[in-house]
């Protein structure tokens, strides 16, 4: 076979976006790698960059997703660390190797994969292999592939950044990718949860080990934060929706209390009275996922522990529209696309 299928566009948006069944599989220079793509995870941001192109200099025809999980196939002369039959990972942001994020204030470093670098949404993708990290052992594929930006987000805010403590309190908005991960990574360091979703979703949160369930629908939220808290408020919270959402976080947050703001569901303009920040000494970071250092540690501690993603449903290559109308509509856990895998849903 020398050629393959690869999600395209040439132009942004939903309607510009096709699958072409006759690409030539790409060779490898010296210094590259050809990765069997095995399975794709995807984000929102995924959704966003092929409906709006986020303002990203996208190369058409372009080519979105960012999170691969798969197999190497082929290593350039010059490529002494990956040979052929080692099963990788892709990083998300693949110059950020450890500290502080590339940038400066003016310009704001937003270089990942699927974006300003074209994207995995292929059956076979040419690397450069500082870009790859090794699959966690424990993992299959599909369940390796959600890792670069869902579980680093929550870990690098939860870990690296919060430098969590076992009998802390985190809040998870939602249940979402890097919510069911902060559950999961909350579990791993001691801490106690809480979750904060709707209705249907209740059970199934709590079948997954959750202290608390709040249902947004029935339950006035930040009241219930603070009674189950006895007024002292959570210690971490995962601020994914954006919006007047972080005023919530602030109002739910403990004194010396940590918000981390990653998501923008709600907009990408974020607002919230100042006394509680003032006054309560909060911490805001900021996470834009995270690096490769970090990466490589929870793959690690994954690893060691037996931790596996909450994966929602797994699509065909071919069902890509299918599997971003189901994004819109809120999965629980992730959406990943099987490439090189049989298609097992769960």
């Amino acid at each position: 076979m020398h050629t393959m299928k690869r999600w395209e566009m040439n132009d942004i948006g939903r309607a510009a976006l096709s699958l072409n069944a006759a690409v030539p599989i790409p060779e490898p220079g010296p210094d590259e790698v050809l990765v069997k793509v095995m399975a794709v995870a995807l984000n929102h941001r995924d959704k966003m960059v092929i409906e709006s192109g986020r303002g990203l200099p996208l190369a058409f025809p372009f080519t979105p997703g960012s999170d691969l999980s798969g197999c190497i196939v082929k290593s350039g002369i010059n490529v002494t660390h990956l040979a052929a039959g080692d099963d990788v990972i892709s990083l998300f942001t693949p110059d950020w190797h450890d500290g502080l994020r590339p940038g400066n204030a003016r310009e704001l470093a937003y270089r990942t994969l699927g974006g300003f670098y074209p994207g995995v949404l292929a059956q076979y993708v040419v690397m450069n292999p500082a870009w790859l990290l090794p699959k966690p052992a424990s993992l299959s594929h599909h369940a390796a592939s959600t890792l670069p930006c869902a579980a680093l987000t929550a870990w690098f805010a939860l870990v690296e950044r919060g430098h969590l403590q076992p009998g802390e309190t985190v809040l998870l908005e939602g249940t979402g990718g890097v919510a069911m991960f902060g559950l999961r990574i909350a579990q791993l360091r001691g801490a106690r949860v809480i979750v904060v979703t709707r209705t249907g979703k209740v059970q199934a949160v709590k079948q997954l080990g959750a202290d608390t369930v709040i249902d947004r629908t029935t339950q006035d939220v930040v009241e219930t934060v603070l009674r189950l808290t006895a007024d002292k408020g959570v210690d971490h919270v995962l601020e994914i929706a954006g919006g007047e959402h972080l005023g919530q976080a602030a109002a739910m947050a403990a004194v010396g209390g940590k918000i981390y703001l990653i998501g923008a569901l709600e907009g990408f303009a974020v607002s919230s009275p100042l006394e509680p920040l003032l006054f309560k000494d909060l911490t805001i970071h900021g996470i834009g996922t995270g690096h490769r250092r970090a990466l490589e540690e929870m793959c690690a501690a994954f690893d060691a522990n037996g931790v596996a993603p909450v994966i929602d449903t797994v699509y065909p290559l071919e069902a890509l529209p299918a599997a971003l109308d189901h994004l819109a509509k809120g999965p629980f856990g992730k959406i990943v696309i099987s490439v090189g895998e049989e298609v097992v849903s769960t």
